[in-house]
């Protein structure tokens, strides 16, 4: 909110005790201090140098390969490809589809792929107590050749929250996936920490990648809830 100085402000300028004097255009103003944005994670810093990697690439690309890029974006509808409705252009295209090539460890695409799309992935089972902590693909995919199981998680949340999925971020990534009981415990609790009975509730996406096209498929959702363990029955023959 910005507010008009007496004449005893005339010449401040500068922030002080969560305050701006400023002078824009001739008019002289004093508004509540602004600070920066708060400060990033390490796995956000980390993909925003992929695509500052990818985004540099892009302009040393040939008219060749631009003009592919381009002409491929023009014939792709962004919900099949990126799972968002609408056009996207060449560069759009190149920095999405590298972008998981990249981060999967594999090298920047400079021709277009051939596009084949990615299947949506089963129901996933998932065990979260204290004894265990586990994430499982209900089904086989039908060909998971170069493909990637990206599994994400929210921090532990209350019993109020019936909405947490867009707080979920990568915990692991596994390739090839079948349908043997993955554990994430130690990829989660190093992310999140330890979960409690006081904030039991996590949300989980799951998709799959092509690691050599960068596609995705479309997401999917669970929620598991962390319980403790019931104690072991006592053995009779060795109380």
């Amino acid at each position: 909110m910005k507010y008009i100085p007496s004449i005893a402000f005339e010449e401040m300028s500068g922030s002080a005790k969560g305050v701006t004097a400023a002078k824009v255009k001739g008019r002289k103003f004093i508004k509540n201090r602004g600070y920066g944005g708060r400060i990033g994670t390490v796995d956000q810093a980390k993909n925003k140098g992929v695509m500052k990697m990818i985004t540099t690439k892009w302009k040393s690309l040939t008219n060749e390969q631009i003009l592919a890029w381009n002409k491929l974006a023009l014939s792709q509808d962004a919900k099949s490809v990126l799972g968002t409705k609408g056009k996207i252009s060449g560069l759009n295209l190149f920095q999405r589809l590298n972008f998981w090539v990249v981060k999967l460890g594999g090298n920047i695409m400079l021709m277009p792929p051939t596009l084949t799309g990615v299947e949506t992935p089963p129901t996933a089972t998932i065990v979260c107590s204290s004894a265990a902590f586990t994430f499982k693909l209900d089904q086989e995919l039908s060909d998971n050749g170069g493909i990637y199981l990206i599994i994400q998680a929210s921090e532990g949340q209350s019993n109020g929250v019936t909405r947490g999925y867009g707080k979920a971020v990568q915990i692991m990534d596994v390739e090839e996936p079948g349908t043997d009981a993955i554990d994430i415990k130690s990829a989660y609790e190093s992310k999140h920490g330890a979960l409690g009975t006081g904030a039991p509730k996590v949300f989980f996406k799951y998709f799959l990648v092509n690691s050599s096209t960068g596609e995705t498929s479309v997401p999917m959702q669970a929620l598991a809830t962390y319980a403790v363990a019931a104690a072991p029955e006592p053995d009779p023959e060795n109380p």
